[in-house]
């Protein structure tokens, strides 16, 4: 009778490497296609074509309408952040005033005690002493202390009764922050930029209802493939090349003759956001572990790495 190989014994009671293998046990990596990376010419925030764009000095480019929205928002979440870090300021105020005044009154009562205890003290008209030595009604106001306590004590082993952490709000930052670069952000810090379009001669017949953008200067295509400059003095976009050759040499703009100086070159930023790979690292990995006997695994997704 012949021999079984791992590649065919089926009938052990743990996976082989060749069964492991083929349900894809460990760590796949899968280099990112086109459909991954964020075109140059979308929107950071809701990755569509850009309307009225905008551009930060970190080269993110936003919609007017997105970017504005963001901004917005907040500014609302500070506002709401703050008032919440002023109500606590001013419940901790209170609770220190209260504990103030108690230890207060107890030094007080201290002192109450020290010089007048030698000269029992009752309140009522009975003088009535319990087998301990104390007043009657001192001890009934202890007993209901003590139940009170009792009823209103936490249990740790009841999710009902599970005493609550306090939770401290920490002071907010005041400022805004690029949803993309996650560096402050003003609105005054935005300019506008502005693309060249290919004209109707240089379009393709295939590609006649499709926006394709150049650069004004070598009239090559704008791709992902290319990096571009944007002046935030007037907002047009070249390539980075002709940026390096004519922009930084003559600080002068190709189109509008506009002057600018080094620090008017902005990169714009290519590839990705958050919901798509950017920059050198464009592999998603997936990891998934096999259950001991289930022949189920538990299932990581995929992850920029």
């Amino acid at each position: 009778m012949p021999q079984r190989h791992s590649k065919n014994n089926n009938d052990l009671a743990f996976f082989t490497y060749e069964e492991k293998r083929k349900l894809g046990y460990g760590t796949q990596r899968e280099r990112l296609g086109r459909d991954s990376i964020k075109p140059f010419d979308a929107c950071c925030l809701c990755l569509k074509p850009l309307v009225d764009p905008l551009c930060c000095q970190k080269g993110h480019v936003f919609c007017k309408e997105c970017i504005l929205e963001c901004l917005l928002a907040q500014k609302k979440d500070i506002k709401r952040k703050l008032a919440a870090h002023a109500a606590q300021q001013k419940q901790e105020k209170e609770e220190e005033e209260e504990k103030l005044m108690s230890q207060k009154a107890r030094e007080l009562d201290a002192f109450d005690q020290q010089n007048h205890g030698a000269v029992p003290q009752y309140s009522d008209r009975s003088q009535v002493r319990d087998k301990n030595g104390f007043h009657g009604a001192n001890s009934v106001k202890v007993t209901s202390y003590e139940e009170e306590a009792l009823r209103n004590m936490k249990a740790f082993w009841l999710p009902s009764a599970t005493p609550d952490a306090p939770v401290k709000v920490a002071a907010p930052s005041i400022d805004t922050i690029c949803p993309e670069g996650k560096e402050k952000l003003k609105l005054k810090s935005l300019f506008p930029i502005c693309f060249t379009e290919e004209s109707n001669e240089q379009k393709n017949k295939s590609k006649a209802l499709e926006i394709s953008y150049i650069c004004p200067s070598c009239k090559v295509t704008l791709t992902n493939t290319l990096s571009l400059v944007a002046m935030s003095t007037c907002g047009h976009v070249f390539c980075k090349k002709c940026s390096d050759k004519f922009l930084a040499a003559d600080k002068v703009c190709l189109v509008c003759n506009k002057g600018c100086k080094e620090r008017n070159l902005v990169c714009l930023a290519k590839g990705g956001t958050g919901f798509a790979g950017h920059g050198n690292h464009l592999e998603a990995t997936e990891f998934k572990h096999l259950g001991s006997g289930t022949g189920l695994g538990l299932w990581k997704p995929a992850t920029k790495s």
